[in-house]
C-alpha cells in the first residue's frame, strides 16, 4: 500500500501485490485480475475496501489484458508506460513527467482520478464517470465493458450506429450530491439527492443502460437511483433483430394494426408531419418501398413510415404509438395485439355479464306437477348423497390443501401457517391500518423480522389459484414496491405477509390539519417531521417510476387501480414505497365493481371510472397527478376548496392549479404553507415547478391526452420539455 509510484520505484508487476491508496482511503489503483483467471489482468483503479473490492471506474487496457510479466515503469525520458509482453505501451495518452523525472509522481487523488505530471485517467475515461470529473460535450464517450453500447458525446445511447436514447443537452458531470448538470444549466436529480454520507458514480453498463449507481454506507450495498431508459423492452438486441418482406407485396395492399408496437430504429426511416391519419396512411400506400407506419394520436401529427425493412422491434404500453403494418389484401389472419382489454378484465375488471331472463313458457299446470314431483324426489336423494360426501371432505381438505402447496416451486415466496401468523401477531393484537382490502396488524417472526399482516377480504379462488396470483406479485421487484416476504391459505384465510415499513404513510406527514378518513389507516406517526422540498420531490419520481414499472416493464402489466398518498409509504431515509399493487387481482370481480362504481376513494378517481369507460393504464396516471398536487399543497384535494373560504359550486382543484401555473403565474400560492418560507432558491423553483406542470398533465379529462406512466417519470427527472397542458374540466365525485 503505497501513497505514490516515481522513477526511483522499481518496476511494478502484477505479481508484486501492491496499490496505491488515495489519502481518504476511498480508492486504490493497481494491477487487477480479470474475473477468475489468476493470469490476466487490468491496470484499473477500483473503490478500495468496498464490494469486495470488485467495482471498478477506470481500466487502462480493458481490451488488451496483461500477463504476469508485464509491468508499469517511467522511463529514462520520464514517460510513465505500461508495458506488456510484447513491449507495447498500453496507457493511454502517453504521460510523461512535467520537469524533472525524479520529482514527477504517479499519484491517486481521492477523488479517484490517478495523475502523472499533466496526465490524468479522468480524461480517458472507460465505462464510468466519477463525481466532478469533467465530461466534454464534444469529446467525451464511454462504452460499455462488453464494448456493445457507447455514450456519445455525452448526451446519447447508441449502439450499432444506431441511437436508441439522447437528451437534447450534454451531461457536463456528476455532483457528489446526486446531481447530473447539463449544458443549459438543467439538472437531473437522483431519487437519493443531497443524501449524505453516499458514493455515487454514473455507469453504462452491459446491457446498454446509463444508470447512477450510491452506495449506502451503512447498508453496505449499491442501489441504482437513475437511470436513462425506463422501459426495459426499448433497449436493443442484435442485428438480427428485424423482420424483411420475403413475399414481395401486390398492387392490393392493406395495414395491419398493432397496438403499443413500434420498431425504434437502424432501418430507413422517413419523419414526415402531416395533418391526419388518412394522409400518413396514403403517403405509405403511394410508397411501394413502404412497410407500415407510426402514428401516435396526441394531435401532433406524428406520422413515421418504415422503409425495406423493420428493426428493433418492442411491444409496450409506454410507446404511446399504434404501427400499421402493411399486408396483402387477401391476408385473413387477425393481429394480436390490439390492446390490453383481456389483461385488464383480469386485473382490474369493471364490468358484469348477468344471463338473460328465461323466455315464458307455455308448460302447462299437469307437466308443472310432474316435474315439481320429479325435482322433490331427486333433491331428497341428493342431500342424502351430499351429506355422506360432506363428511369425507370435511375430513380431508384440510389434508389435501396442506399437500398440494408443499410442492410449491422454490425461489417463491413462505407460506406460513395461520397459527405462525397468530403468534407473530400476538393473537392479531396490534392492528396498524384498515382498508378496502383488509385489515393490516403489525408482527414479529421467529427471526426477528418485523412484518406487516394483511388479512385480505372477499378473494376469488382456490389455493392453487391464489398461490400463483400471489407468486406474481412476489416476482415484482423494485426500489419504490413494498416487498412480498409471504402469505398464508388455510381454513379459509387469505392472508398476505410484506416487509414493515417503519415511517408510516405520506399522508401523516403532509395532511397534518386534515382528519384522516376512517376507513384508511389507523397507524400514527407521532412528531412526524415536515418533509422540504428534496424529499418531497425524491418521493414523487419514486412513485412514478414505480408506477411505470407495474405497466410497462413486468412480465404481467398490473393496474394499481388505488393510488394515493395512504398506499405510499416511507421506508428510511424516505424512500417511497407503493403498497396494495397487484392485489385488486385477487378480489373477487363483483367486489371489484363494487368498489370501483361505489366505493371508490374520493378525490383520486379518473373521470373514466364514473362515466363506464374502459379502463386504462392512463387511470393510474390520473391518481398519481392528484397525489402529485397534494404534495405540493399538503392539503387533500378535496378540503383545498375550504382552505381557501371559495364557495364557489364549480371549484376545481386542478382547474385553480392551472389557473395560478399558467394564468397568474403565481405557482407560489400553491405551496404548502408549512415549508412556503423553504422555497428559497431556483432549484426548488424547478422541481415545484416541473413538479405541478406534470400533474397537470396527468390530470387531463381524455386518457388519450394523459402521458404515460414512464413519461411521466421522464417529465419529473427533466429529460424530456413540458409544454402548456389543455385546462382541466370540473369533475369530481360527490359522497353518496
Amino acid at each position: 500500500q503505497d501513497q505514490s509510484f516515481n522513477f526511483s520505484d522499481f518496476p511494478w508487476t502484477p505479481s508484486q501485490n501492491k496499490f496505491l491508496i488515495s489519502s481518504n482511503k476511498v480508492f486504490a489503483a493497481g494491477f487487477k485480475s480479470i474475473g477468475s483467471s489468476a493470469n490476466l489482468y487490468t491496470f484499473s483503479v477500483w473503490y478500495y475496501n468496498i464490494s469486495g473490492n470488485n467495482t471498478l471506474v477506470w481500466s487502462a487496457n480493458d481490451d488488451s489484458p496483461l500477463t504476469r510479466n508485464s509491468s508499469l515503469v517511467i522511463g529514462d525520458n520520464g514517460e510513465l508506460r505500461l508495458i506488456n509482453s510484447s513491449g507495447q505501451n498500453l496507457l493511454p495518452g502517453q504521460p510523461s513527467a512535467t520537469g524533472n523525472r525524479n520529482s514527477t509522481r504517479l499519484v491517486l487523488e481521492d477523488g479517484g482520478n490517478l495523475t502523472y505530471g499533466n496526465w490524468q485517467s479522468f480524461n480517458f475515461p472507460t465505462d464510468t464517470i466519477l463525481p466532478n470529473q469533467t465530461m466534454k460535450t464534444n469529446g467525451t464517450t464511454i462504452r460499455s465493458n462488453n464494448d456493445k453500447f457507447i455514450f456519445q458525446n455525452s448526451k446519447s445511447l447508441v449502439f450499432n450506429s444506431s441511437q436508441y436514447w439522447a437528451t437534447d443537452n450534454p451531461f457536463l458531470g456528476l455532483e457528489s450530491s446526486g446531481k447530473v448538470v447539463q449544458a443549459n444549466g438543467a439538472t437531473l436529480v437522483s431519487s437519493d439527492f443531497g443524501e449524505p454520507n453516499r458514493l455515487r458514480r454514473l455507469k453504462l453498463d452491459s446491457d446498454g443502460n446509463l444508470r447512477i449507481y450510491s452506495f449506502d454506507l451503512r447498508s453496505g450495498e449499491w442501489e441504482i437511483v437513475w437511470l436513462a431508459v425506463q422501459e426495459i423492452c426499448t433497449k436493443k438486441s442484435g442485428d438480427n433483430s428485424s423482420c424483411e418482406i420475403k413475399i414481395p407485396l401486390g398492387e392490393n395492399t392493406k395495414f395491419l394494426q398493432l397496438d403499443y408496437v413500434n420498431f425504434s430504429g437502424g432501418a430507413d426511416q422517413s419523419n414526415l408531419k402531416v395533418q391526419n391519419f388518412s394522409m400518413c396512411r396514403s403517403r405509405c400506400l403511394a410508397n411501394p418501398n413502404c412497410l407500415g407506419f407510426a402514428f401516435k394520436l396526441d394531435g401532433n401529427g406524428y406520422c413515421v413510415h418504415q422503409i425495406d425493412r423493420l428493426l428493433f422491434g418492442y411491444w409496450s404500453p409506454g410507446t404511446e404509438v399504434a404501427f400499421y403494418l402493411r399486408v396483402d389484401k387477401s391476408e385473413t389472419e387477425l393481429s394480436e395485439f390490439r390492446g390490453m382489454t383481456s389483461l385488464l378484465e383480469t386485473t382490474c375488471p369493471v364490468t358484469i355479464s348477468l344471463p338473460l331472463p328465461p323466455e315464458e313458457s307455455d308448460t302447462t299446470t299437469r307437466n308443472l306437477v310432474i316435474i315439481c314431483t320429479l325435482f322433490a324426489a331427486e333433491l331428497i336423494s341428493g342431500i342424502f348423497f351430499f351429506w355422506g360426501f360432506l363428511k369425507k371432505y370435511i375430513k380431508y381438505r384440510d389434508m389435501a390443501r396442506t399437500f398440494g402447496l408443499e410442492f410449491l416451486p422454490a425461489g417463491g415466496p413462505k407460506r406460513f401457517t395461520y397459527a405462525e401468523l397468530k403468534a407473530a401477531t400476538n393473537d392479531f393484537s396490534n392492528l396498524i391500518g384498515k382498508g378496502g382490502f383488509g385489515d393490516v396488524y403489525k408482527g414479529e417472526l421467529p427471526d426477528h423480522r418485523v412484518v406487516a399482516v394483511k388479512c385480505l377480504k372477499n378473494v376469488a379462488g382456490g389455493d392453487g389459484e391464489f398461490w400463483a396470483e400471489v407468486t406474481i406479485i412476489a416476482r415484482m421487484h423494485h426500489l419504490n414496491l413494498v416487498r412480498l416476504w409471504g402469505f398464508c391459505a388455510e381454513k379459509g384465510q387469505r392472508i398476505l405477509v410484506y416487509e414493515f415499513v417503519p415511517n408510516g404513510s405520506l399522508d401523516k406527514y403532509i395532511f397534518r390539519s386534515t382528519p384522516v378518513p376512517s376507513n384508511e389507516s389507523l397507524a400514527q406517526v407521532p412528531n412526524a417531521p415536515i418533509l422540504d422540498w428534496n424529499i418531497r420531490y425524491r418521493i414523487a419520481l419514486g412513485v412514478a417510476r414505480s408506477v411505470a414499472y407495474l405497466h410497462e416493464e413486468c412480465l404481467e402489466w398490473v393496474l394499481h387501480c388505488d393510488i394515493k398518498p395512504e398506499n405510499i409509504l416511507l421506508g428510511d431515509d424516505f424512500c417511497p414505497k407503493i403498497s396494495d399493487f397487484g392485489i385488486a387481482k385477487l378480489r373477487k370481480k363483483e367486489d371489484m365493481v363494487s368498489m370501483s362504481r361505489i366505493r371508490g376513494t374520493r378525490g383520486y378517481m379518473a373521470p373514466e371510472w364514473v362515466k363506464m369507460d374502459p379502463i386504462t393504464p392512463k387511470a393510474d396516471v390520473y391518481s398519481f397527478g392528484m397525489v402529485l398536487l397534494e404534495l405540493v399543497s399538503g392539503v387533500r384535494n378535496f378540503d383545498m376548496q375550504d382552505s381557501l373560504l371559495d364557495n364557489s359550486e364549480d371549484w376545481y382543484f386542478p382547474r385553480w392549479a392551472f389557473d395560478k401555473v399558467f394564468k397568474e403565474m403565481k405557482v407560489e400560492d400553491i405551496l404548502d404553507r408549512q415549508i412556503k418560507h423553504c422555497f428559497d432558491n431556483r432549484m426548488h423553483l424547478e422541481l415545484v415547478d416541473r413538479m405541478v406542470k406534470t400533474a397537470l398533465w396527468c390530470l387531463q379529462d381524455r386518457p388519450e391526452a394523459r402521458p404515460s406512466m414512464g413519461k411521466v417519470a421522464k417529465m419529473l427527472e427533466g429529460t424530456v420539455e413540458i409544454t402548456e397542458p389543455k385546462k382541466p374540466t370540473i369533475f369530481y365525485l360527490v359522497d353518496e
